[in-house]
């Protein structure tokens, strides 16, 4: 990796892992911003993965499952979950915005993003 990185995360090419999902992360050796931009009502589904999740709603809401207690975010809201915590997310009614970040790296975002640039 080089020392410095500059992107433009909204342009990055990404993927989309639901309808209506779009995603375009961007690694570092260690850690992973992943910009995800959801369109009205889409749902990332039930998951889990062993990574530590971080996120930061920029505009619109969210409903995060965990659990299966839903919870409401909105701009400026930031959530923490731990690796291995099931949960899923559904866009509000305006869609949403929202910047995650894992630790360490998800490989799978990464080989996916990699693929979309090509």
């Amino acid at each position: 990796m080089t020392a410095f990185q500059s992107a433009h995360l909204p342009t990055l090419p990404g993927f989309s892992p639901a309808a209506g999902v779009n995603m375009s992360p961007l690694a570092g050796e260690r850690a992973m911003l992943n910009y995800i931009a959801m369109e009205p009502g889409s749902v990332v589904p039930l998951h889990s993965h062993p990574h530590e999740q971080l996120g930061y709603v920029l505009s619109g809401s969210i409903t995060l499952s965990i659990a299966g207690e839903p919870t409401v975010l909105g701009p400026g809201h930031g959530y923490t979950l731990a690796g291995g915590v099931e949960h899923s997310g559904t866009a509000g009614p305006e869609g949403c915005v929202v910047v995650d970040v894992f630790a360490p790296v998800r490989e799978d975002y990464r080989e996916r993003a990699a693929e979309a640039r090509l």
